[in-house]
């Protein structure tokens, strides 16, 4: 089944071609991050007019590359639900006309389901059930994964999400957007004990996250440094302060390792890049003896591709839309 898949829940415009959920055969993404590093973070009204001016053009290429035409589509797929509202309307109008055009099913993804989707393509032997750690510049949810579309959110941030601490603190520090991804790059090979940064608890559920606390502490001591006309040791800062948001990440894991007892674990969305939490997750499965999944770099930031694979297994569970769908700004994984 060859699946024309859509993304366009933030900055990046998609466009996959996915056959049975497993094999890309092609991904396209036009990206906006030179645009957005003028202002230090995405603006939405920019992202939704972008998308506009691309996702022709970026649908047009994914065919082509896959070496096939609308008719030989089988369906199509689009993020829905959760992101920008103006930048989701964009993906799910188009997607709607040109279901509607070619008479093939629509099928409406949630961006985190095709995140956790984005392993099945980088670990063909992958199947549910398994314990999912979905991290990103907007979410970070603990899901336990029953099946390909039956998930039960188990722990989930209260405030900030931990991408959007890691780019709050850089842009702080000084560092360009996109903020996470710079910190990883620079602060490579820095002492992470430099500087203490406080772990926060919640305690009325031990699998949940909070990271405004950690993010407003390294915001006072870069602003107390300059204040004294002291140096920011950007390095080490944020070494320090990605060890203390990746332990956070870990223990939470851990606890739900512990409870639940998982086959494996599946770490996915755009922090799933960041090579800390790679080597600290790698640390905690081994310790348990279970096994540890991340999609390969390319797929862990927004694309198309994600969206075609968990669009394969929507469609087999009849979760297909008619003209009617809309995009929706938040929703929950489960819903």
């Amino acid at each position: 089944m060859n699946i024309l898949a859509i993304e366009s829940s933030c900055d990046d415009t998609g466009a996959a071609v996915v056959k049975d959920g497993r094999q890309v055969l092609s991904s396209v993404i036009a990206s906006q991050v030179e645009e957005h590093i003028l202002y230090g973070g995405v603006v939405p009204e920019i992202a939704s007019r972008r998308h506009c001016e691309s996702i022709s053009h970026v649908v047009r290429k994914a065919l082509s590359d896959a070496g096939l035409t609308l008719k030989e589509i089988d369906a199509v797929a689009v993020t829905f639900a959760p992101g920008l509202i103006g930048a989701l309307l964009v993906g799910v109008n188009f997607a709607k006309g040109l279901a509607f055009a070619s008479k093939k099913p629509l099928i409406p993804v949630h961006h985190l389901r095709g995140h956790i989707a984005s392993n099945y393509i980088s670990h063909p032997e992958l199947k549910p059930p398994f314990l999912a750690l979905v991290v990103s510049g907007g979410h970070t949810h603990l899901v336990n994964v029953r099946d390909y579309t039956d998930f039960e959110v188990i722990g989930r941030t209260r405030d900030d999400a931990a991408g959007e601490a890691m780019d709050k603190a850089a842009r702080v520090m000084g560092l360009p957007y996109p903020g996470g991804l710079n910190m990883d790059r620079v602060c490579a090979g820095g002492d992470k004990k430099a500087f203490h940064f406080p772990v926060p608890r919640v305690q009325d559920n031990e699998f949940d996250f909070s990271f405004s606390g950690l993010k407003t502490s390294v915001i006072n001591l870069v602003h107390n440094l300059e204040q004294k006309g002291e140096s920011v040791d950007i390095k080490n800062i944020g070494a320090s302060y990605m060890h203390t948001v990746v332990t956070c990440l870990c223990d939470r894991t851990e606890r739900a390792i512990t409870q639940f007892h998982p086959c494996s674990v599946v770490v996915a969305g755009g922090v799933s890049a960041n090579s800390v939490l790679r080597d600290e997750m790698t640390g905690t499965c081994r310790k348990h003896g279970i096994p540890l999944y991340f999609p390969e770099l390319k797929y862990c930031g927004d694309n198309a591709a994600m969206v075609g694979a968990q669009a394969y297994y929507e469609f087999l569970a009849g979760n297909t839309a008619g003209l009617d769908l809309n995009a929706t700004a938040s929703l929950d994984i489960d819903k």
